[in-house]
């Protein structure tokens, strides 16, 4: 589960820290604990990655590998933290430009934010 969280037009990525996928651009998120729900998942995961407090809303997007839900910032400061390398705000087009993960392409084709 990840959130999608947008500020200014631009979307927060974190480049991973850990394998899978060491080094690559996703967005914050990461496994649904035992007795989470899934938006309960994605707070959990974008506090632990990136230092920032969100409120979680409706599926944003899904792919084979991933599934994203759209996140608000509520509080908190912007830090890499957990298993994230390094955390910022991109613009849409930069996300097609880096070396991301699987299917997250995807989720941002199927949320209808690029063509």
């Amino acid at each position: 589960m990840s959130g999608l969280i947008f500020r200014g037009g631009q979307v927060l990525l974190v480049r991973r820290g850990t394998a899978p996928f060491l080094g690559r651009w996703s967005l914050p998120g990461g496994r649904v604990e035992p007795g989470e729900t899934p938006e309960q998942a994605v707070k959990r995961e974008v506090r632990e990655e990136t230092g920032l407090d969100v409120d979680v809303g409706g599926e944003a997007g899904r792919s084979p590998h991933a599934t994203a839900y759209f996140a608000t910032v509520v509080g908190g400061e912007l830090r890499a933290g957990d298993d994230a390398l390094q955390c910022e705000f991109v613009d849409l087009e930069e996300i097609v430009r880096r070396e991301t993960t699987p299917g997250l392409v995807d989720v941002f084709r199927l949320a209808g934010l690029l063509s």
